[in-house]
């Protein structure tokens, strides 16, 4: 398996998948989204098929109404958007990217606490 690059569609599928923490039905799913979003059922059925073809779920045919389970766990997906942001975005640089969130002042006096002692903890790793 490749790295997962899911739409923001799908993303949304497989957040739905992630909360469940079991496998769900298109029906399901679909009712899910509903709550967010006013999406055909017809068009969660062909997502979830696609995104069985890019090996993003997996579709147990067992019973008669298939279940899906995403085949990747969510900080595994995060990961993997958020190398290809940083690249993309910050040109690779992890530097840039915090400098921005923080030039941006979202962050409140709590996280920005919690942010040094997670860089606090990353720095003691390296040593």
């Amino acid at each position: 398996m490749t790295d997962p690059h899911p739409t923001e569609g799908e993303l949304a599928i497989l957040r739905i998948l992630w909360d469940r923490k079991k496998p769900s039905s298109v029906r399901e799913v679909h009712e899910a989204l509903l709550q967010t979003k006013d999406t055909a059922y017809t068009t969660v059925l062909k997502m979830l098929t696609i995104m069985n073809d890019k090996e993003l779920v997996r579709r147990d045919e067992t019973e008669r109404s298939h279940r899906y389970t995403a085949l990747y766990s969510e900080p595994v997906v995060q990961s993997s958007m958020l190398k290809s942001f940083v690249q993309n975005a910050f040109a690779g640089s992890a530097f840039k990217l915090v400098q921005r969130a923080l030039d941006d002042d979202t962050a409140s006096a709590e996280e920005l606490d919690a942010i040094a002692r997670l860089i606090a903890e990353a720095k003691k790793r390296r040593m």
